[in-house]
């Protein structure tokens, strides 16, 4: 058992169904037996007052049910109930309750029995208050320094005190500026009663001062009275608090200690009794109830906190001392003291949970029995290894220590159903769409329990615009083996398609062992939710070829559902109108294979085209046929695709743009807020120089952009919609054209449909293009050298314009064209790293692929080797040849002693030597290569301070090549009998060479 955990001492549950406040407990020796133990008293809302004398159960006692001394009904409910000395001609206690319109006076004695069932006890009546006003809370105590009895304060809902001496009825006084009633708690050493009023503050009155104020029937005599004659009733002091006060109380257990306890919505008061605060604690959680009491340190008191956690804390001022878990919320907490058990604490719920429990440990008297010592027999330890060896052999073959083995009976089971017909009464919010009718279906829900749970929470979610009746509910408690089933109807709400047609279903639930769990499942609808039969079209904008494997089959086999206006009879032809306005026609070819569907609207074709796809292969599986396979003969419809993402990129630039006018228009409104507040402050009158029309214009335009904003936010919502459709389709286009698995396919998926919807700190485009260049740098790159080692960390922003993205899609789509694959796994030859100078390079942007890009291992065996001096270069000549990675300047100065060894490995080098080398160089068509590969270098250090477009690349690198070889040309013509090359020769090359840098700068 925890430390940290209220021990049980006695404990009972009051009844069923009835409802419990912090008034309704009190403890006190009620029935004056002299023994100075406490009895329980509780009243309930429903009239039942009953009384408890606690002493825990031992062995053999069936129950604490021996612990009610009384249970009997009362006519009326009761508020509050105190043990006090309230009947003149008596000093025994007495116990007073409080009703909505009745204070009642009781005693309760007790009859010795003459048999073995002990104590009778009897609740008899001494006298009773019938109230002019419905009661709220009362209080009582020594009133006007009365020591011998009780006197009783009640406190009405509309705010009057009245007051009680015993039998009789003394007075009543309003309280000033009343809304609300309040706590209610009397001090004896002021003589002063103090409440929390509707203003937030504690007030303290003087009993004297009520007892001279005028006296009223109704609160309006009592303000009448305050302005003409007579004492105005007024606080003797007042302390804002600043939220309202849960209870109030005054400990009395020291005639020293004079303190005051507020408890607050989220704050603990200690005031001293002129309202000074002593001090205050701010909680970190709702309290329920609380209750001062002694300290054992002087000086210092004790304060017993309980909150809706389920928690008592034990303060010591403003120090927690401890905290203990309790098994309810308590409303009402007070300490007694038993036969058994003296400080006990005595706690009551809301519902009727009465718990006596202290705090602490009981002491262990358990001590651990000596072992006798026994020789360790190492055969049946080696035995039990081997066996315990061969568990962990078996357990690790599987997957179970990776991967949690799911449960294959659930605690909670979900399951939905779609109705095959419309609602014969919808329930759509909008009637009709353009005269047509706007139907409903209807969604079973069954939900089926293992085990008892309560309040499971049922969740639905479609997709915009869709709807449906009832999106969230609690369920009722499940018990075992229990089934409830819910109901409820989806329908259009909107003047567009839905990009979706299924939906989800989530129940949250706490599993018997508290364990929080989420149980799901999905459901699709009807495509006759949001189009009905219309008439087939011919012509049409937008059109798409789905071919099939097998023989056409009649479309009114595979749609029977929307043959009320086909005007076809032999099944080639129908057309679909969705209820937003747009037509879709599917027509089936009579000769060969193929379907076309067509229609005015590119992202319209999603819903009938994946319903297609669908039907078909549900009608050829029911005819047992295993090979049917749809595809998509292509081109790939980019450039349509691409007009919904332009549009829906427009949409968020003006998003942008109307966010930016209205944080304009605000700072100018606010600018001539502040300069009219200062004209109207100045003591002396100034013009206000159209200040005010100004003002009045500037509020107009943050109106209308204010208007316009959420126009165009209603406008990119449905363009939102439409790019799913559209991007929907596309992934069902290029899976037919590629034939790609349920794994490849969901991939493309994640990587074109990554958000359900748009965020202004996030939006589709710069979160599609990050995942298309990942695909492009891993699974999809040219080779694996290409390949990408790690993830992109910089930060996603909104694009410029959308140029970068079509350039990646429409890459994407070529490679997976050329033969791409698409996977998550990492492929065998991982590429070494390089270190790059200068940070990696760019994806190519290049639509076609007549020319490879150089690798990045080309540039960076340049870079390393102008740091090499010209010495080495002689040696590495055979490696770099066989590389095509030479310099001009090496080539210059190697060409005479390379040609005897390789002639024909150095035949594109040698038109810059003698007379024979230029005849065989004749012979070469290829000449301008080898300049081209010093152009290819001074392109890589262009593209790496600009990233260009690959065009500008080829062009920058034909232009510079052909500078190069003509100089380099001349070069050879100027000294053709030479065998070496002259010093200024080769600095007349190397000027040379800075041709083409500049050149390609330029370009």
């Amino acid at each position: 058992m925890s430390l940290f955990k209220a021990r049980d001492w006695w404990a009972a549950v009051l009844g069923e169904g009835e409802e419990f406040d912090q008034g309704c407990l009190c403890v006190g020796d009620v029935d004056n037996s002299g023994s100075g133990h406490d009895k329980i008293v509780v009243g309930s809302y429903m009239g039942m007052l009953r009384v408890f004398s606690p002493h825990p159960a031992k062995p053999g006692e069936p129950s604490p049910a021996h612990s009610q001394l009384l249970e009997v009904q009362l006519r009326d409910p009761v508020i509050q109930v105190e043990v006090g000395k309230f009947v003149s001609c008596s000093d025994l206690l007495h116990l007073a309750v409080l009703h909505p319109r009745k204070l009642s006076v009781y005693s309760i004695s007790g009859t010795a029995g003459n048999v073995e069932h002990g104590v009778q006890y009897q609740l008899k009546r001494v006298y009773e208050h019938n109230l002019q006003r419905t009661a709220c809370n009362m209080t009582y105590g020594t009133f006007g320094g009365v020591t011998d009895h009780h006197s009783m304060c009640i406190q009405s809902m509309d705010g009057m005190l009245m007051f009680f001496e015993q039998e009789s009825y003394s007075f009543g006084r309003f309280l000033p500026g009343f809304l609300l009633p309040g706590p209610l708690c009397y001090c004896s050493r002021t003589d002063t009663f103090l409440t929390v009023s509707s203003a937030r503050q504690v007030e303290s009155y003087r009993y004297e001062t009520l007892a001279v104020a005028t006296d009223a029937e109704t609160r309006q005599d009592a303000e009448q009275h305050g302005k003409t004659a007579g004492k105005r009733l007024t606080a003797d002091w007042t302390l804002v608090l600043g939220e309202q006060a849960l209870d109030l109380s005054v400990p009395s257990f020291s005639p020293s200690s004079s303190s005051i306890f507020v408890c607050g919505e989220r704050n603990l008061y200690c005031l001293k009794d002129n309202g000074h605060i002593r001090f205050m604690k701010k909680l970190e959680y709702n309290p329920s109830c609380f209750l001062p009491y002694s300290s054992v340190s002087e000086g210092t008191t004790n304060t017993l906190v309980g909150n809706h956690n389920n928690m008592l804390l034990v303060y010591q001022d403003v120090t927690l001392k401890w905290a203990a878990q309790l098994s309810c919320s308590p409303v009402a907490v007070r300490l007694a003291n038993f036969p058994d058990l003296k400080g006990v604490v005595v706690t009551l719920s809301n519902e009727g949970h009465l718990q006596c429990s202290y705090m602490g440990t009981d002491p262990s008297f358990f001590s651990t029995p000596k072992v006798d010592a026994r020789e360790q027999d190492y055969s049946q330890i080696d035995t039990e290894m081997k066996s315990l060896q061969r568990v962990i052999r078996q357990a690790t073959r599987t997957q179970a220590d990776i991967l949690p083995v799911a449960e294959t009976d659930e605690d909670l089971t979900v399951t939905a159903t779609v109705s095959t017909n419309m609602d014969s009464t919808s329930q759509a919010l909008i009637p009709d769409i353009d005269g047509l009718p706007v139907p409903s279906v209807t969604v079973k829900i069954k939900v089926t329990s293992r085990c008892a749970l309560q309040g499971p929470k049922l969740t639905v979610c479609v997709q915009p615009p869709l709807a449906v009746t009832q999106d969230q509910l609690v369920l009722e408690p499940l018990g075992v083996g229990s089934t409830t089933v819910v109901a409820f109807s989806a329908f259009l709400n909107g003047h567009y398609p839905p990009a979706d047609l299924t939906g989800d279903v989530a129940v949250s639930y706490s599993s018997p062992t508290g364990i929080p769990r989420v149980a799901q499942c999905k459901f699709s609808l009807p495509l006759r939710l949001v189009c009905c039969p219309s008439a087939p079209s011919k012509n049409a904008k937008y059109k798409i070829t789905v071919d099939t494997n097998k023989p056409p089959v009649n479309l009114s086999e595979v749609f029977p559902d929307f043959l009320e206006k086909s005007e076809d009879k032999e099944g080639n032809s129908l057309a679909f109108h969705f209820l937003s306005g747009p037509r879709v026609t599917v027509m089936a070819s009579k000769t060969s294979q193929r379907y076309r569907i067509q229609s005015e609207s590119f992202e319209d074709i999603w819903l009938v085209a994946k319903e297609l796809v669908q039907r078909f292969d549900r009608h050829f599986a029911k005819q047992g046929v295993k090979d049917f396979r749809n595809s998509f003969a292509g081109p790939i419809p980019l450039a349509e695709y691409f007009e919904t993402v332009d549009h829906h990129f427009e949409l968020r630039v003006s998003a942008e743009k109307y966010q930016d006018l209205l944080s304009e228009r605000a700072v100018q409104f606010r600018a001539i807020q502040r300069r009219l507040l200062t004209r109207f402050k100045d003591k002396t009158p100034a013009p206000l120089q159209n200040l005010d029309t100004l003002m009045e214009g500037t509020y107009r335009q943050v109106i209308a952009l204010a208007d316009a904003a959420e126009e165009n936010r209603a406008c990119l919502n449905q363009a939102f919609v439409r790019l799913r459709s559209a991007t929907h389709l596309l992934i069902l286009l290029v899976s037919l054209w590629q034939g790609l698995n349920t794994e490849q396919n969901a991939i493309l998926e994640a990587t074109l449909l990554p958000l359900l919807q748009d965020t202004p700190q996030l939006g589709w485009e710069e979160s599609v293009d990050a995942a298309v260049s990942h695909l492009l740098r891993t699974c999809l790159s040219r080779s694996p050298k290409d390949q990408a080692l790690s993830l992109s960390t910089s930060q996603l922003n909104m694009p410029k314009d959308t140029v970068r993205l079509k350039k990646h899609i429409t890459l994407l789509c070529d490679r997976l064209g050329k033969g791409g694959r698409l996977s998550l796994a990492s492929e065998a030859n991982v590429p070494t790293p390089v270190m790059m100078p200068g940070g990696c390079e760019p994806i190519a942007e290049a639509v076609t692929d007549l020319e490879e890009p150089p690798l990045q291992q080309e540039s960076a065996t340049k870079f390393i080797k102008k740091k090499q001096p010209s010495k080495k270069v002689k040696s590495k000549t055979d490696k770099e040849s066989k590389d095509k990675k030479v310099s001009a300047e090496g080539a210059v100065k190697e060409t005479v002693e390379e040609t005897a060894e390789e002639p024909v490995k150095e035949v594109k080098k040698e038109k810059k030597e003698s007379s024979k080398e230029k005849k065989e160089s004749t012979k070469e068509p290829k000449e301008p290569k080898d300049p081209g590969k010093e152009s290819k270098k001074d392109s890589l250090k262009e593209s790496k301070e600009k990233k260009e477009s690959s065009k500008e690349k080829k062009e920058s690198s034909k232009e510079s090549g052909k500078e190069s070889s003509k100089d380099t040309s001349k070069e050879s013509l100027k000294e053709p009998g030479k065998e070496k090359v002259s010093r200024k020769s080769s600095v007349k090359v190397k000027e040379k060479k800075k041709e083409p840098d500049a050149a390609a700068g330029e370009g």
